[in-house]
């Protein structure tokens, strides 16, 4: 017997929302715009959902997840995969707005996610600037590698690209320096982050952005979450090697350059590096277990709200 509870799914695209509506069958479209938006939250309203679920799909769904959840509506944003997994699963071979809508709506009825922490408006802002940063750091390094085997006809011109890149850099830091420094309660949270050895500024504002649940999870859980979790790959007598996969890829590359330099620079981690690569591990995957022993450790800190220790040990 179907749950008389109401499930929406939203499934974004730059011009517009599809909507579905379980158990009634109903479904309807608006422009992903301000107005479309805000008619939208009207109509989700007053049905009362239980869950509305839509995909992560590159920020275009930061408007309709910012609306509904300043209306307190419980909404969470899933990784695509699972939705695309989710429909295989259901038969959904065919595609369409309105289908996917419809695969997310059943996605929210069967598998209910876990509501999540979703990012408040400074938050935003910062995770705005930290994508930035990104993207700058990405075109100085393919500049960079350009200048090194290129003629010497647009040498110049590559070179002046360089320095522009580099003042944007800069300026884009000094905003976030800015939007940390405006929020005590950040400058706390990064204070702990960073008194790590090994944790710097990014590091440290990529988690409190990109991994809001950092300090309300266990280890396990937090440690999934960014993907660093070696998982089960078994069936019958056949026994895969564990691999790890899945998670925040944002947040474990950043956590990933984190570890290359704790292994040098923290006593803990650098022997803990050293032990297992002793015993035969590879490179990468002692570097991986260096990161989720880094992140269950920050998780810890920030749940006990006491900065870092050497004596620290991943609980």
């Amino acid at each position: 017997m179907e749950s008389k509870e109401i499930f929406v799914g939203i499934d974004v695209s730059k011009a517009s929302l599809d909507v579905f509506v379980l158990p009634m069958d109903d479904s309807f479209a608006v422009a992903n715009d301000e107005a479309g938006v805000e008619a939208l939250a009207e109509k989700v309203e007053v049905l009362n959902p239980a869950l509305i679920v839509l995909e992560a799909t590159g920020g275009l769904q930061n408007l309709a997840v910012g609306v509904l959840h300043a209306r307190q509506l419980p909404v969470v944003v899933v990784n695509p995969r699972q939705a695309r997994d989710f429909a295989k699963a259901m038969g959904k071979l065919a595609k369409s707005d309105r289908i996917d809508a419809q695969v997310l709506a059943r996605f929210a009825q069967r598998v209910r996610p876990e509501l999540r922490p979703i990012k408040d408006e400074s938050a935003q802002v910062l995770s705005a600037l930290l994508a930035r940063r990104r993207q700058l750091v990405e075109m100085l390094v393919a500049e960079k590698n350009r200048l090194n085997s290129s003629r010497k006809e647009v040498r110049t011109d590559i070179k002046e690209h360089i320095a522009w890149l580099e003042k944007r850099l800069g300026k884009v830091n000094k905003d976030m320096d800015k939007a940390i420094k405006a929020t005590p309660a950040w400058m706390e949270k990064e204070d702990l982050l960073t008194s790590m050895s090994g944790v710097g500024p990014v590091l440290a504002r990529t988690l409190m952005c990109d991994l809001p649940e950092l300090g309300q999870l266990t280890g396990k859980q937090i440690s999934a979450l960014v993907g660093v979790a070696p998982l089960n790959r078994d069936s019958g007598k056949y026994h895969g090697h564990r691999q790890v996969w899945g998670g925040r890829s944002q947040v474990r590359a950043v956590l990933f350059m984190a570890a290359t330099a704790a292994i040098r620079f923290n006593p803990l981690f650098k022997n803990f590096f050293q032990r297992l690569r002793q015993a035969g591990k590879p490179y990468k995957v002692a570097l991986t277990a260096v990161m989720r022993k880094m992140i269950v450790i920050l998780n810890a800190m920030l749940k006990n709200q006491k900065p870092w220790q050497s004596t620290y040990q991943a609980p």
